[in-house]
């Protein structure tokens, strides 16, 4: 005793590396510290690894309930999974493509590559959601100087396309992508965060279809010509879960720490390294990875590095998921394709999304089996409200009701209470960064304040970016920074 307080247990290694921590980022993270040859530790507050990648039980079968694929844009993920023994597992999704619900009507979602801005306004796909007067006028974007829209310091997802392309491209196409990916409004998203090199692209090619084509080209394409809409992602068989499963034998098997149902409640530099208080445990280490959410993680270092608290981020929004698995063979044609996204303004509707995750992914459809569909609906935008913005919040029963009503619409097959074989609601709070205008700027200034603690890196979606294949390239890049820093 001392002091009258239980001398508090102390962790000491050298050289030592703590992880706060274990969603994807803290597990990347914690794998390349080992692999360098640190003796590390990762602290989960929850009882569960993996973050927004994890996974529950429905009608038996095991499925994600958050991540389920990952953008192919990149290598960056599919190179992890590879490491891990995965290769054999990497799918890609049923060629069916996805589709746009609209206030009039349901469309194909066009073949274009970015946040739904087309690459070519008069593809028919893409007519046919604009109409004649909407490609008319966002074939303007070719005539425009190259400034328009780029040449501020900061601009919205809203604001480059309606200046360069018009309100319907905006409304009609890149709101229900916006919407389904991001859970915000695209006027509340800084459009350097959510679609880096865009408007570089618009300045380097003359215009935003230019850039967007360019941006496409080569990621999606093969002989066939363009994939559809919604194919520019690939998944794993057995879930995108599978991936943290194989990430935690990995850590284990290397020696690393694991350990769950522990918040680290402080963070104290010193001149060694770090300090990090988690209840009656006391952890010193050389380096330090904070994994967090932004408001979480500015929250534990602003004591040692009071700059960071005027860089605190907003939470993400909110978001739900409704999954439902159905017993009824009259989706086995697949209506909507693998799903469908839906416009903000479509009457009627409530969720942004519904994925039908048995049309797009064959193993499940193997595992489910014959009339046995798993549809999930996804719930919460962001949205401004009162000066401010507003999560929309409803209960699981209401959200269940909802979910039965926008399926039916959707799928434009009846969906009703007697063809649920089992359902879950699952909430995910702040998993989406949200990437509100002027969000870059705040990040590099977030790397610069961070980059003078020695031994130290912070890691996760509010900083790299939306998405796996974002964080997990971010995630080894910044902590290999920090190694050959130190080295």
């Amino acid at each position: 005793m001392r002091g009258g307080h239980a001398t508090p247990d102390v962790h000491a290694a050298g050289p030592a590396a703590v992880v706060v921590g274990g969603g994807i980022s803290g597990l990347v993270a914690a794998r390349e510290l080992a692999m360098a040859g640190a003796a590390v530790t990762v602290l989960e507050a929850s009882d569960a690894w993996g973050g927004c990648v994890g996974s529950h039980v429905v009608a038996g079968l095991q499925l994600d309930s958050g991540a389920e694929s990952f953008a192919t844009r990149s290598t960056a993920v599919a190179d992890l999974a590879r490491e891990l023994g995965l290769a054999d597992r990497i799918v890609a999704p049923r060629p069916g493509g996805a589709w746009v619900q609209l206030p009039d009507d349901p469309r194909e979602l066009p073949k274009t590559g970015v946040l739904g801005i087309p690459a070519n306004p008069w593809d028919p796909e893409v007519r046919r959601s604009l109409g004649f007067s909407g490609a008319i006028r966002a074939s303007v974007d070719r005539w425009l100087p190259a400034a328009i829209g780029t040449s501020s310091d900061v601009t919205s997802v809203s604001s480059l396309v309606r200046a360069r392309m018009g309100k319907r491209v905006l409304e009609r196409l890149v709101s229900p992508v916006v919407g389904g990916v991001h859970s915000a409004d695209p006027s509340l998203l800084d459009v350097d965060m959510v679609a880096p090199g865009l408007r570089a692209g618009v300045r380097k090619h003359g215009s935003l279809a230019a850039a967007v084509a360019a941006q496409r080209r080569g990621s999606a394409s093969g002989p066939a010509g363009p994939a559809k809409a919604g194919s520019a992602v690939a998944g794993l068989k057995g879930g995108m879960n599978t991936l943290v499963a194989a990430l935690v034998a990995d850590l284990r098997e290397r020696g690393v720490e694991l350990i769950a149902g522990k918040r680290a409640d402080t963070v104290v530099m010193t001149p060694g390294g770090w300090r990090v208080g988690a209840g009656e445990t006391v952890y010193d280490a050389g380096r330090l990875v904070v994994a967090l959410d932004g408001p979480a993680a500015v929250g534990l270092l602003e004591q040692s590095l009071p700059e960071l608290a005027a860089l605190r981020p907003e939470p993400g929004p909110l978001v739900s998921l409704v999954t439902m698995v159905v017993d009824l063979p009259e989706l086995d044609g697949r209506p909507r394709g693998t799903g469908i996204l839906v416009a903000p303004q479509t009457p009627g509707i409530k969720a942004k999304a519904l994925t039908h995750a048995t049309a797009k992914w064959d193993w499940l459809a193997d595992e489910a089996g014959p009339g046995t569909h798993v549809l999930r609906l996804s719930y919460g935008r962001r949205e401004e409200a009162r000066g401010g913005v507003e999560d929309v919040v409803l209960d699981d029963e209401s959200l269940l009701a909802a979910a039965l009503k926008d399926a039916t619409t959707l799928l434009t097959v009846p969906v009703s209470q007697a063809d649920i074989v089992d359902w879950d609601v699952v909430r995910w709070a702040g998993a989406l960064p949200f990437a509100a205008v002027g969000h870059k700027q705040r990040v590099a200034q977030v790397r610069k304040l961070c980059a003078r603690a020695n031994g130290l890196s912070v890691v996760g979606g509010w900083l790299a970016g939306n998405g796996l294949a974002a964080v997990v390239a971010d995630t080894r890049a910044q902590v290999a920074a920090e190694s050959a820093g130190a080295a």
